[in-house]
């Protein structure tokens, strides 16, 4: 039956997201074709969390760079294809750890995003994604093959299998396990069709998610969680690898918190928003997520969405938006500031301290967007944010890039590959207009992404999904 699934998301790609007649074809979307290419006089920022660099020259060849050195000594291929970038800045692509394939279409449902996200991801600079939660796994598997095989656009894909979710799920779209053994069943399954990471889900148990922890383990993979049933330093004991959100979703401080049960999360956040970062509470859990080598995933962008006080989405966000999705964003805007009393303004600024203190505790620090939310946080310019809001927490602009690029290539045990500039790795590159190491807003005036040597022209797939979030 799963392969009959797999034939019909086949059909559905060649008819729906392929180039029709007279419409744009993918080489057109390409500004440097792949080949071996002198990026000249461009300042670099590696992703390392070095200093940057002016004025140096990168050199492609084929999908690898092969060499990074000053513009005045850097030998140059004859033939090259010369590109002078004066001006601009050279940062590895991102690597997003929290960006859904899926946006938020109302009624507790989620519609999947094969069109317009995978071109904003790659747009945006975003040059790897993990899913971090599957609604319909086949659908991101065939898109995932699709991009690999050169016949969609978009980034590459760490595949993250269907939610490890239990009894009363936020979406009927959700299995809901019956138990451990199911939870092993489950991961084992999906690790077959192709899934390379797991995402538990906030009504789990304690036991499933200790069985999919073991078997997720078992086979080389690692599994997050969005939860909401089990506290976080419950999870680390439990071998958990990663934990999304932060601070703002954790439920052990919540004092009537009972075994196995997601409490009510407004009274949670309430709980949560009275503590001191700085006092022992909190500072035990920093130590054990530390101490188990737990990652924390940032999603600052969606929570910023639902506090009051913060800005609405920029026109070029809602330019990308569906008419439906537009006035659906705007009235839920609407709804968040008639909140009275909601503990999200508080929270938002206790998530950023949380994962000051975390990343000075020496923990590692993921970064995504997750575009669900009230529909505001978009593929792509939500990485962007992301990283603005890593500094607006106390980051320097160079800290804030490492986070968003070679953390996550470390994690998904890629960093040898990509996460970073140097010699020997993938020619994954976003040349933006300006210097993000000085003002880091400039990251969003990205004009060519780099993914494996061929040089995509981000203004030109922005324009071809204007008007399409929410639709495809």
């Amino acid at each position: 039956m799963h392969r009959f699934i797999a034939v019909l998301s086949a059909v559905f790609f060649s008819s729906f997201c392929f180039a029709q007649p007279g419409s744009p074809t993918i080489k057109d979307f390409i500004r440097v074709p792949a080949g071996v290419i002198a990026l000249e006089h461009v300042r670099v920022i590696d992703g390392t969390g070095a200093a940057a660099k002016t004025d140096q020259t990168i050199l492609i060849s084929a999908d690898k760079i092969t060499a990074i050195g000053p513009s005045a000594s850097t030998q140059i291929p004859a033939g090259a294809n010369l590109m002078d970038f004066t001006g601009h800045t050279a940062m590895p692509g991102m690597v997003g750890m929290h960006d859904h394939l899926f946006y938020p279409a109302g009624g507790g449902l989620y519609h999947d995003m094969p069109f317009s996200f995978p071109r904003l991801y790659l747009a945006g600079g975003v040059t790897t994604i993990r899913t971090t939660g599957s609604i319909e796994p086949y659908f991101d598997l065939e898109l995932k093959r699709g991009i690999d095989d050169a016949k969609l656009i978009g980034p590459k894909i760490n595949i993250t299998g269907p939610y490890l979710e239990g009894e009363g799920s936020f979406t009927r779209q959700l299995h809901a396990l019956k138990g451990p053994e199911d939870a092993r069943r489950t991961v084992a399954y999906w690790v077959d069709e192709g899934a390379r990471s797991f995402k538990a889900y906030m009504y789990i148990t304690r036991g499933e998610l200790k069985a999919a922890i073991d078997e997720a383990h078992k086979h080389g993979t690692k599994l997050t969680g969005h939860l909401c049933s089990i506290g976080f330093r419950e999870a680390a004991d439990l071998g958990i690898d990663d934990l999304e959100h932060g601070y703002e979703v954790d439920t052990e401080f919540f004092p009537e918190k009972k075994e196995d049960v997601c409490p009510d999360a407004t009274q949670a956040a309430r709980a949560a928003a009275k503590l001191d970062i700085n006092s022992e509470t909190v500072q035990s859990t920093i130590r054990a997520l530390v101490s188990h080598y737990v990652a924390v995933t940032s999603t600052l962008p969606v929570v910023e969405q639902s506090v009051q006080s913060r800005p609405d989405e920029p026109l070029r966000v809602l330019d990308v938006l569906s008419d439906d999705a537009r006035k659906a964003y705007q009235a839920n805007r609407a709804r968040v500031a008639q909140m009275q009393d909601s503990p999200r303004p508080v929270m938002f600024q206790k998530e950023m301290e949380f994962e000051r203190a975390f990343v000075k505790a020496g923990g590692t620090l993921l970064a995504g967007l997750d575009p669900t939310g009230i529909g505001g946080t978009v593929a792509g310019f939500g990485d962007q944010r992301e990283v603005e809001l890593l500094v607006e927490a106390g980051f320097t602009p160079l800290e804030a890039i490492r986070i968003a690029s070679l953390n996550g290539a470390e994690f998904l045990g890629e960093a040898a590959r990509i996460g970073s500039l140097a010699a020997g790795k993938q020619a994954d590159i976003v040349i933006v207009k300006g210097d993000p190491s000085a003002k880091i807003e400039d990251i969003e005036n990205v004009e060519v992404v780099f993914k494996d040597g061929v040089g995509w022209d981000s203004k030109k797939l922005i324009d071809s999904v204007k008007g399409q979030v929410g639709i495809r």
